[in-house]
């Protein structure tokens, strides 16, 4: 398998407090990755170090054997993200702010694009409706499609289950794996131990910023792996 990204010895400080420590992992193309862990496990903030939304304190993450910190520019372009933070402006429509991303990443043939991922994600006329006015689930609806729009090799998401209801759940799933088995890469943080260990891949556990387990889900049921996941993150 030819490893699409890499992280080594990463850590990221803000101010004196360590997010991240040391966290060596790689992810092959047409595989995926669910991390876990507790809240302030560093999930996060791994997630906007892999999409160059921060800076690394040290060590370097690599995407197809590129330095992301010299080549942010060219490899955010493989890369689509979904994060707590929508990226969607208020003031627009659902289609407008598709429309705008489309341009930016010069998505050909961008309206037949947008009618398939709003009919794909189940958005319906609401894309027409301005942002400010949708409900939270319905943003994060458009902030996927978003992410899916300009046919990204790499998605990273974090949490993308928050404020979805199980259809659209069952939908982002699909999508999920139909980009797996195009050889794409999904790295995905989740509090869901079922849904993450049903996704496949590689599993990997957080605790106070250091990799502390990591695994294959085929290796893996829920009920020992649900053991493991307490022993792991340590008392509260």
């Amino acid at each position: 398998m030819t490893i699409g990204i890499e992280t080594h010895d990463v850590t990221k400080i803000y101010g004196t407090v360590p997010a991240i420590r040391d966290v060596n992992l790689a992810v092959a193309w047409g595989d995926s990755c669910t991390v876990f862990g507790p809240n302030g496990s560093g999930k996060s903030t791994l997630i906007r170090l892999l999409s160059s939304l921060t800076n690394t304190t040290s060590g370097h993450i690599k995407i197809n054997n590129l330095d992301l910190a010299k080549n942010g520019y060219q490899l955010r372009r493989s890369v689509g993200v979904v994060t707590h933070q929508t990226f969607l402006y208020g003031g627009l429509t659902g289609y407008e702010n598709l429309q705008f991303y489309g341009r930016m990443f010069s998505v050909s043939s961008l309206k037949d694009r947008i009618g398939t991922l709003v009919e794909n994600l189940g958005i319906g006329n609401q894309i027409h409706h301005k942002v400010r006015a949708l409900s939270q689930g319905m943003q994060k609806r458009i902030s996927i499609a978003r992410a899916l729009l300009h046919d990204p090799s790499i998605l990273l998401l974090d949490e993308p289950e928050a404020s979805l209801d199980l259809q659209a759940q069952e939908i982002l799933d699909a999508k999920l794996l139909e980009h797996r088995n195009n050889q794409g890469i999904t790295i995905m943080t989740t509090h869901d131990l079922n849904r993450g260990l049903a996704l496949g891949g590689q599993i990997v556990i957080l605790a106070k910023g250091r990799i502390v387990y990591q695994e294959y889900s085929g290796n893996l049921d829920l009920h020992r792996f649900s053991e493991t996941y307490d022993r792991a993150i340590g008392p509260a």
